[in-house]
């Protein structure tokens, strides 16, 4: 797949992308579907709102009843029901007569305005108003919002809080959707042991998954986090057999290098459907990307902690929303103000994690950014992400970022 030229990040990324299909459509209850892309479009199925309902709490009325009505000629009229939100009651309010009436509560034969209770005493045998109400005052009508059959969400959206409350109210229980991406998360590496335990004299904490798993998270997939592995060949070609049948997409970190125990690398690169290669880009310069024999995707990013950040946010993230369906997967860049000054390696393309201030006032203000880590962009400086917002893109062609200067910035998950 591919060969060993040295790649742009635009070129793998484009790679990556056209590799990549939205998972099948399938329908799922209206309570699973948020965060998922919706796969085909929403019609309403019903008039919104279904029937005039009353918009205040009040009494339903007659505005021929009240011509002339207010403080200083108050009408007083019997009230003949009592409508709560809910209700199947269907009074009829004659001449001379009201039905005190709840917000939501379906408008009485009748009546064709509401009086607040404000601009009354409030009373439940008879009520005395004191105000004459506009035309269709406080009523809302079937339909106002939504007629039946038209369109309410479109294919392509992701669905939030409010969507799905406008696909229920459409009357929707279920939707079509592109399902979320389940992803392993394997991180190799002898010298990996568990956070919170002892380490050994060599060994160092398995960081690299529970960043990856959360990312997972954060992108709208589903992580399946099977933690550190060895660097044993053997071992590593069972776990990937054993655990690609159950998921879409299989995100690796570590052994994609040049190294005598690059597990990943040794099992993977002789599959004709694997790409292994430099890319002009720091960190995360050496990757791998394809498809194992079964057609499972696998993003096999390097092991150093920023490097495993920056490739996720890069690549791994727009193919994963790429495979729950996202027409425009690509990361949105912003302009950024360099507050202070960094260097950058000359042919490839920095990615420096930054935190992201603002400056100046008003609609004036700017956004600032600086390095997030004390000792600038190492590939193993995990400490230095905790604080970063975002990423700085720096241009291959640029070997200084000078105080003052414009960067791209690729804003984090919050």
């Amino acid at each position: 797949m591919g060969d060993p030229v040295k790649r742009s990040v635009a070129e793998h990324q484009r790679a990556v992308l056209a590799a990549l299909e939205p998972l099948p459509a399938r329908a799922v209850p209206l309570g699973g579907a948020g965060g998922a892309v919706l796969a085909a479009d929403v019609h309403s199925r019903t008039p919104i709102p279904l029937f005039d309902n009353s918009a205040m709490d009040g009494y339903a009325v007659r505005r021929a009843d009240l011509v002339g009505a207010g403080p200083d000629r108050p009408v007083t009229l019997p009230v003949i029901a009592d409508l709560p939100a809910g209700t199947s009651e269907r009074p009829d309010v004659g001449p001379g007569t009201v039905a005190r009436i709840m917000t939501g509560a379906p408008m009485p034969p009748g009546a064709d305005a509401v009086v607040p209770v404000e601009d009354t005493d409030a009373g439940t045998t008879t009520v005395t108003i004191t105000a004459e109400p506009a035309e269709a005052a406080h009523v809302r009508r079937a339909g106002d919002d939504l007629a039946p059959g038209e369109l309410v969400l479109r294919a392509g959206t992701r669905l939030t809080a409010r969507h799905l409350a406008a696909a229920a109210g459409a009357g929707h229980g279920t939707l079509t959707v592109h399902p979320r991406p389940r992803v392993a998360v394997i991180s190799t590496g002898t010298e990996l042991v568990d956070p919170g335990t002892t380490p050994a004299w060599g060994q160092i904490p398995d960081s690299n998954s529970y960043l990856l798993a959360q990312s997972v998270t954060e992108a709208g997939g589903t992580p399946v986090r099977i933690g550190a592995v060895p660097d044993d060949e053997a071992e590593f070609a069972r776990l990937l057999a054993e655990v690609s049948p159950d998921v879409d997409a299989i995100v690796l970190s570590g052994g994609v290098s040049v190294g005598a125990f690059d597990v990943v690398k040794a099992v993977l690169a002789p599959l004709p459907s694997m790409w292994f290669g430099p890319l002009a880009m720091q960190p995360g310069k050496p990757q791998g990307f394809g498809r194992l024999a079964d057609g499972t995707v696998v993003f096999a990013l390097p092991g150093n902690p920023v490097s495993v950040y920056v490739s996720f946010e890069v690549f791994v993230r727009p193919g994963l929303r790429r495979l729950a369906g996202d027409a425009d997967p690509l990361p949105v860049l912003v302009d950024g103000i360099a507050e202070v000054g960094w260097r950058s390696p000359p042919g490839r393309e920095q990615y420096m994690p930054v935190v992201i201030m603002r400056g100046g006032a008003g609609a004036d203000r700017i956004l600032l950014v600086r390095p997030s880590a004390r000792r600038g962009s190492g590939s193993h400086l995990v400490g230095g992400l905790a604080g970063a917002d975002g990423l700085a893109r720096v241009s291959a062609d640029v070997d200084e970022v000078r105080a003052g200067d414009t960067v791209a910035v690729l804003r984090g998950a919050s």
